[in-house]
């Protein structure tokens, strides 16, 4: 999440940094030895199948020799061993992200129309026959991920959602992740991590046939495992470390939008956050509270380094130039703080989702209490494409219904158009309806 080149010599003059990141380089480069540990692990787990996964899932999950799968009574009771306010929250959570998915769903319309006499054309839905979702678990295990990859394949209406989480350093899945997990509707889960988890689910070789679409967060190695393997599946993205971006006017409050930037930098060293305000005060009130609150977080290891490296506080002068650089950084999460928050709505394009107003931080999504799907495009991919939803899992499929009244106006012109490019077999599946028309 950064201003490109391009944009900065048109731009340059209308805007001054307040705070500039300390590392200028792209915080997600591609590590020539990720990938090629990468390729190495997917080839030795293409060829060696299930055994291959099994020593990985020894050195580097240090995992045992015993079962892989959970039951699903072991799924289930999941939820016993967890505290009941943690429990309720994830239920909680479970449930507001479907309700999201299926209102999504109920606006996917399956259609059918006339737009010509004797041609009828339509569209429907169909959802992918099996997903594998990596549901993370490391130092931070993130108990939402299955709502937003799990639950919403379901909503869509997948037949079977697989799902792979690594195990705790017991050897035993996260009972969190797990439980979330079992409230999303997942078919058989897992104790994998890492590209073994996503290689097996890929190849088949769970016990079950080859997933259509992998889908989930993971780190660099499950990222770089996900690039590999599309094509021989599909993906949901390709995400890189999580990003956030607050749009603030003078109106903000500073202590809030401080606390929401680091509330993201928490993800990783490497996670960039960025300010743009037409408030000079406020962008140094900001910089300020940062540096207040960083040294009363237990995460200030990850959070001081995000913010130092990668942050940055991007003074405008007004409202219109605050959209130009913002939609120029295309960021994951986007807040707007300001007393303009529907003008911003109406004008912004890019970014994964939009948190409006001073009572909405990223957070209450990231946890899955907004309901809306926190599986978001990095690295300026908001420029392009959107987050997962549900209609990520579904195909639309068209189709085409033509009657005998309706062949001339079709058969006439896709002789001439054929002629004219010299495709004579294309030419010739029309002439033959238009002898049979006429006989």
């Amino acid at each position: 999440m950064k201003l490109s080149s391009r944009f900065t010599a048109g731009f340059s003059d209308r805007y001054t940094l307040l705070k500039a990141p300390a590392v200028d380089a792209p915080p997600a480069q591609r590590d020539p030895e990720v990938i090629e540990t990468v390729s190495r692990m997917l080839s030795d787990i293409e060829r060696d199948g299930l055994d291959a996964v099994r020593r990985y899932a020894r050195t580097l999950d240090g995992q045992s020799d015993g079962a892989i799968e959970l039951d699903a009574k072991e799924t289930a009771r999941s939820g016993d061993r967890l505290p009941k306010d943690l429990r309720a929250a994830i239920e909680l959570g479970a449930e507001r992200t479907q309700r999201f998915a299926i209102l999504q769903r109920d606006h996917l319309a399956d259609f059918e129309e006339e737009i010509a006499p004797g041609l009828v054309v339509g569209q429907r839905y169909v959802p992918v026959s099996a997903v594998g979702a990596y549901l993370p678990a490391g130092r931070f295990p993130l108990t939402a991920s299955a709502f937003m990859t799990v639950g919403v394949a379901k909503v869509a209406g997948v037949p079977t959602v697989i799902g792979c989480t690594p195990p705790q350093p017991d050897g035993r899945a996260n009972d969190a992740v797990t439980y979330a997990a079992h409230l999303s509707g997942i078919d058989h889960l897992f104790v994998i991590g890492g590209v073994q988890a996503l290689a097996a689910m890929a190849f088949g070789l769970l016990g079950r046939a080859p997933v259509d679409m992998l889908v989930g967060a993971g780190n660099a190695y499950v990222a770089e495992a996900k690039r590999q393997l599309f094509g021989t599946v599909a993906i949901d993205l390709l995400a890189g470390p999580s990003e956030v971006a607050v749009i603030a006017d003078g109106t903000a409050d500073a202590e809030a939008v401080a606390a929401d930037l680091l509330g993201q930098a928490e993800h990783g060293p490497n996670s960039p956050a960025a300010l743009v305000t037409t408030s000079e005060r406020l962008g140094r009130d900001v910089i300020a509270a940062v540096e207040r609150q960083l040294p009363t977080l237990s995460t200030q290891d990850i959070c001081g380094p995000a913010w130092h490296d990668f942050g940055s506080v991007i003074l405008v002068s007004n409202k219109e130039d605050a959209v130009a650089v913002m939609d120029e950084l295309a960021p994951e999460h986007l807040e707007v703080h300001t007393a303009d928050d529907d003008w911003y709505h109406d004008t912004l394009r890019n970014y994964g989702s939009l948190f409006l107003g001073h009572w909405s931080t990223v957070a209450y999504s990231d946890k899955g209490m907004a309901g809306t799907n926190h599986t978001l495009p990095t690295a300026g991919g908001a420029k392009h494409s959107a987050g997962l939803s549900v209609s990520r899992y579904l195909k639309p499929l068209t189709y085409q219904r033509i009657s005998r009244a309706a062949t001339p106006s079709l058969a006439e012109a896709v002789e001439v158009i054929s002629a004219s490019e010299g495709m004579t077999a294309h030419q010739a599946t029309a002439t033959l309806r238009l002898r049979s028309y006429a006989g």
